[in-house]
């Protein structure tokens, strides 16, 4: 499966549609040169990990106390640091991230994940190395 986004729910978007669009070209490209033979040389490409879900702060009730931060609003995939805003309460006083190492937040403030108590996803970035590859039928 491919997934394009963020983007809100029951939302087109041209532009995602369009990314959504040259992936599955990409991709069917890719099967269609391994079917012939192609070789394909060693690569490198970051991806990002899934660490862990983060729940918004909520008191003893379960009740959200807070909300997301404005300069973290709509900043999915960027860097996160240490002391960064993460969080505006109610009342109006920042929740910093504290961490040990800097986060790639996803899915930030995303409506379909209220229910699922998950204000973000943090992820890091890492490098993967893929050997060359052949196909073995050519």
């Amino acid at each position: 499966g491919v997934e394009v986004g963020p983007q809100p729910q029951g939302v087109a978007r041209a532009d995602v549609l369009d990314k959504m669009r040259k992936i599955v070209k990409r991709g069917l490209d890719f099967v269609q040169l391994f079917n012939e033979g192609k070789e394909f040389p060693p690569c490198t490409i970051e991806v990002f990990k899934i660490m862990e879900k983060v729940d918004y702060p909520r008191n003893k009730n379960g009740e959200i106390i807070a909300i997301i931060h404005p300069k973290l609003q709509d900043q999915d995939w960027q860097p996160l640091k240490n002391g960064d805003p993460l969080f505006l309460t109610l009342d109006g006083k920042v929740i910093p991230y504290q961490g040990n190492c800097t986060v790639y937040p996803t899915f930030i403030n995303e409506a379909a994940y209220y229910e699922k108590k998950q204000a973000f996803v943090k992820t890091e970035k890492i490098k993967l190395t893929a050997k060359h590859l052949r196909s073995s039928v050519a």
